[in-house]
Order: C-alpha cells, then structure tokens, then sequence
C-alpha cells in the first residue's frame, strides 16, 4: 500500500522530496490541484513546477474525473498525456496511468485535492498520495461543497497521523 503526504499545493512538492522517497512519475489531477475548478487557466506557478518536474526527469500525466473535453485541451496545452473519465477512487484509471508512464506502482503518485477520490483511489491501487488542501472551494458544485465536509474528519484525522501515512 502506498503512502500518504500532505502538502498545501503542488508547488510545495520538490524533485528532491520524490528522490527522497523514490517517488519517479506523477499522476496529476487537475481541479482544484493545478487550477481552481472547471478553469483552464494554471494556478499561479504551476507551469513553472510542471517544468521543473519535468527537468528532473519525473514522469507527468493527468489522471482525472473529469470529462475527456475538459481535460484534453488542459492536458494538451501542458504537453502532457491524459487519462480522463479515470473512475477514481477506483484504481484502474491509477493503474492505466503508472503502466502509461512506465513505472511501477511503487514509484508513482497521485497529486490531488479530495480524500474520497484521489485519496481513496491511491489506497486501492498501490500508489502513493500526495494529498493536497484544494486551491478554491467557493466555485464548486453543491454537491462537491457537501463532500468537502464529509472529508474534514478524514483530513483531521491524516494531519494528526502526520505528514506521512
């Protein structure tokens, strides 16, 4: 079973933190992760991180919920390969994602924002977690405003464990 960080933004996550751990490619969700929800505009020094992975020699792709019109254009823009339609929390979209970049489980992770996708999804496939507070949650739907309270208590709950899991 994988591991769990928890970071404040994506930004925060350093080529040096994955060496560290032996984390070699990212599996990245996008709302709320590398922008706020349903935008198509990068969050403030994301680009510049993207390349910085990128330098660094770690595997990127996008793996997210979303509809393939959403995230294709996104994924495209960023010069990245996409999974979209993922079904997370299950684990296949994770697993399609590690076999695309050509890692194995162990050395992959899932970037996101939500404890009942994201999180859950890296529990059920083997991939760790870098679980991430969402960039903006006033924009969301109501439904993905309810979810959020759902998780408070599971987020309490990982920050007490601390920052590793």
């Amino acid at each position: 079973m994988g591991k769990t960080w928890c970071y404040r933004r994506a930004i925060d996550i350093t080529p040096e933190d994955l060496k560290e751990r032996g984390i070699r490619g990212l599996l990245l969700d996008i709302d709320n992760t590398l922008t706020t929800y349903g935008s198509t505009e990068l969050a403030e020094g994301v680009l510049e991180w993207l390349d910085t992975m990128k330098t660094a020699g770690i595997a990127l792709t996008v793996v997210s919920n979303a509809l393939d019109r959403r995230i294709a254009p996104f994924a495209e823009k960023l010069g990245l390969r996409h999974i979209s339609l993922a079904c997370k929390p299950s684990p296949i979209g994770f697993w399609r994602a590690a076999r695309r970049v050509g890692l194995p489980l162990k050395q992959c992770a899932a970037v996101g924002d939500q404890i009942f996708t994201d999180w859950f999804g890296t529990k059920f496939s083997g991939v760790s977690c870098f679980l991430l507070e969402p960039i903006r949650t006033d924009n969301e739907k109501p439904f993905l405003r309810l979810r959020r309270r759902w998780e408070k208590p599971f987020r309490r709950a990982l920050l007490k464990k601390g920052v590793q899991q």
